[in-house]
């Protein structure tokens, strides 16, 4: 077999195309396909030299599955840790699928079956006679910069409830969003440092900033340019926030870069430009 050593253009082409079709699959909430599931897990079994399963099991969420098959006896970490991730493990199921359907890699044709099978359901969990095979998510949502992300409910939601809480990206309790939002002081001991910074942005930098007894670094004459502040963080160290009064008269604060020596600095970068221009433009947040 001859070694690729580089893409046609006609090749290069159609990468973004297959980027997208995979993202899809990925990010799909549609119902399972059941009509097509009972072949598609016997070729996933037989490409792996065993016999198909006498049972295929379908159920609405992961904590569905692991309901199930701690009822068979299985232990709910190694039920966990039996699952295969399927479509969401589109991201190298994509780069599969472009070099084995667009560049002719005769080697990968085995992965043909964990490709069809992705495009129908969730998550899999293949046993010995048992087959598990989860539904897709009803619900999911985003932010811009498409993590995950929910301020008033679930980020993640399935048919028979299950959800998921999370902050741009970062898993947190449900009472943060729906009952009981952390106060400032349980922000800054979650014990978690990625649950703690979300805690943080839910609370406002502007009310931990309060709780924290932030010394000032530099303040403008101009409220609605604001306060450059400096505090510190435990576990994390000295960082610096810009304290502002927006249009409405409310009080916000947001974290800038440590090295911004001034308020007027710090809300320019806010915007992407130098203060100077900040001046004369007399933007206002």
């Amino acid at each position: 077999m001859s070694k690729i050593e580089k893409l046609t253009p006609e090749q290069e082409a159609l990468m973004p195309v297959y980027r997208d079709r995979w993202l899809e699959i990925g990010l799909s909430t549609a119902p399972t396909d059941k009509d097509k599931i009972p072949s598609a897990v016997a070729a996933v079994y037989t490409n792996a030299g065993r016999e198909p399963p006498k049972e295929i099991a379908y159920v609405p969420s992961p904590n569905a599955a692991l309901d199930l098959l701690e009822q068979r006896g299985i232990s709910r970490t190694a039920a966990f840790e039996s699952f295969a991730w399927n479509n969401h493990d589109a991201g190298s199921l994509g780069h599969y699928d472009f070099f084995l359907t667009v560049v002719g890699l005769k080697n990968m044709e085995t992965i043909k079956p964990l490709l069809e099978i992705a495009k129908l359901c969730g998550w899999v969990a293949y046993f010995d006679t048992l087959c598990v095979v989860q539904e897709r998510p009803t619900l999911l949502k985003f932010d811009d910069a498409r993590l995950l992300h929910c301020e008033d409910g679930p980020a993640i939601q399935y048919s028979d409830g299950y959800s998921v809480y999370i902050w741009h990206g970062t898993t947190i309790p449900q009472d943060w969003v729906e009952d009981h939002p952390p106060s400032a002081s349980e922000a800054l001991q979650w014990p978690n440092m990625e649950q703690r910074l979300a805690a943080c942005q839910i609370v406002g930098w502007a009310n931990i900033l309060k709780e924290l007894n932030a010394k000032t670094i530099d303040r403008d004459d101009d409220p609605m340019i604001g306060e450059l502040l400096e505090a510190h963080i435990p576990d994390v160290g000295t960082e610096r926030f810009l304290r502002v009064l927006c249009g409405t008269g409310r009080e916000f604060a947001l974290q800038v870069p440590p090295d911004i020596n001034t308020a007027l600095e710090a809300n320019a970068w806010t915007y992407d430009i130098d203060g100077d221009t900040l001046r004369k433009l007399e933007v206002r947040t």
